[in-house]
């Protein structure tokens, strides 16, 4: 079992508080992501898990064994965590094999000598470098050299695996297939993943649940991706997580409007004054003429399969796009200047 229990849990540095009485439960085989803005002290947190940071307060469990207790001072050290730990450097030893680096862990734990060489090809299986065992880390890809260092954390067979943002120096494409690989390996091997990243797309589509942290370092929301992008607690949420619009409109007796123009949607109950309608581009819909919101094009990007539009509504700016296919069959290829309405097929409403 890999299930993490976080209770109450504190660190500062100095006078800076990073993480004060924070509380969180990850369960077990999950792939669990903690994502935030720079400074928010998700990294701290996995340093803390991983044994590499103590705490100031509170304590911490995997499974059914405590590893750290502020009260008690308990800290286990790392090895005995159970444990793997991947960073953004995948801290490859440059003269050393791929067989080499994966085994090393085997190697300073003295494990049987044919219990590890079994080990080590089904961890280098597992990541897909079979037939690559006697390479050097220079005859490797960026992508190949991150296996290596995940095949590395998974040799001994941790109950969990601690990711701190390890696809950031991969190019785009190979962070989209090893972001799918991470995701495979977690649901074939049954391992516990806590991801750490700043990068809500990834998040999005490797978690099945997720914890987003502010810079104050304090739980946000907790979550599925669907939950938090669909159902945001509040208005960081909603901004963190994809592009997103805002409009400032006036509420008043049910009804909303925006400079005396009425608003195409109903406000939400119990909102009234001014509040903040919060949309993302795709829940913007695009016409030449007839009922809405009278904007007007400044600027149009075509970007092959879509256009990208920033319209001017009563002196306030929305980002939208449209598909090209759609654009050309109902004649929405629009310049800049040009008038045109927008409706919205959804918002959230924020005080």
């Amino acid at each position: 079992m890999a299930e993490i229990l976080i209770e109450n849990i504190s660190k500062s540095f100095g006078d800076h508080t990073v993480l004060k009485d924070l509380s969180l439960t990850v369960r077990d085989g999950e792939c669990f992501t903690l994502i935030g803005p720079s400074g928010c002290g998700k990294t701290v947190l996995l340093r803390i898990m991983a044994g590499f940071e103590t705490l100031d307060a509170g304590r911490m469990s995997i499974g059914s064994e405590v590893v750290a207790d502020a009260q008690s001072g308990t800290a286990l050290p790392p090895e005995q965590r159970s444990l793997g730990v991947v960073f953004q450097d995948y801290a490859v030893w440059p003269h050393m094999t791929v067989r080499q680096n994966v085994g090393y862990p085997l190697k300073i734990a003295r494990r049987d000598p044919a219990e590890a060489a079994a080990l080590v090809q089904k961890s280098i299986d597992d990541v897909n470098l079979t037939g690559m065992e006697d390479r050097l880390p220079s005859q490797l890809s960026g992508g190949q050299q991150q296996r290596v260092a995940l095949a590395r954390a998974l040799v001994a067979q941790p109950s969990l695996l601690l990711l701190d943002e390890p696809l950031n120096n991969l190019d785009a494409n190979l962070r989209e297939e090893m972001r799918f690989e991470i995701k495979a390996l977690q649901k074939n091997l049954g391992v516990t993943i806590l991801y750490v990243t700043h990068d809500q797309e990834i998040a999005l589509a490797i978690s099945d649940r997720m914890a987003l942290l502010d810079e104050q370092g304090a739980i946000r929301q907790v979550g599925t991706p669907e939950e938090l992008f669909s159902a945001p607690a509040d208005e960081f949420v909603f901004s963190f997580l994809g592009m997103s619009n805002f409009l400032r409109v006036q509420v008043q007796g049910g009804r909303a409007s925006l400079e005396g123009c009425p608003f195409p949607l109903e406000p939400q109950a119990g909102f009234a004054g001014e509040v903040r309608v919060g949309f993302r581009p795709s829940d913007v819909e695009l016409s030449r003429d007839g009922e809405g919101l009278r904007a007007t094009v400044r600027r149009a990007s075509f970007l092959g399969a879509f256009t990208d539009y920033q319209l001017d509504v009563c002196g306030q700016h929305v980002r939208t796009a449209v598909d090209t296919h759609e654009a050309l069959a109902r004649n929405l290829l629009l310049a800049e200047g040009d008038a045109c309405v927008l409706n919205l097929r959804n918002a959230h409403w924020f005080s």
